[in-house]
């Protein structure tokens, strides 16, 4: 090896093109948009019946007034056909108390 000659790299260039690209920035301003919540009606709650509950007995203990069992059957004829009919288990919406 010590008679090898030695590469010559003296007379060598190079040259670098990039290869990025031009990105156009996007226009968003023909751009608009909604949102419609399904968030809860503020002030509403659920409760699940439990055994032994009737409406008047959860519109006592929830809006503090017996009487306010019709808003809560209001609130849930979506699933409620007949007032006296509820089972353990089922949850009701429980409108709020000032409404």
């Amino acid at each position: 090896m010590g008679n090898d000659k030695k590469a010559d790299f003296s007379d060598v260039s190079a040259t670098v093109s990039s290869t990025e690209q031009v990105v156009k920035k996007a226009d968003f301003s023909d751009v608009s948009s909604t949102v419609s919540s399904t968030e809860e009606i503020v002030g509403e709650q659920q409760y699940t019946v439990q055994k032994g509950d009737n409406l008047s007995k959860i519109a006592k203990n929830m809006l503090g007034d017996a009487n306010a069992w019709k808003r809560i059957f209001e609130a849930n004829r979506d699933v409620l056909d007949d007032p006296d009919k509820i089972f353990p288990g089922q949850t009701l919406k429980i409108p709020p108390r000032d409404a």
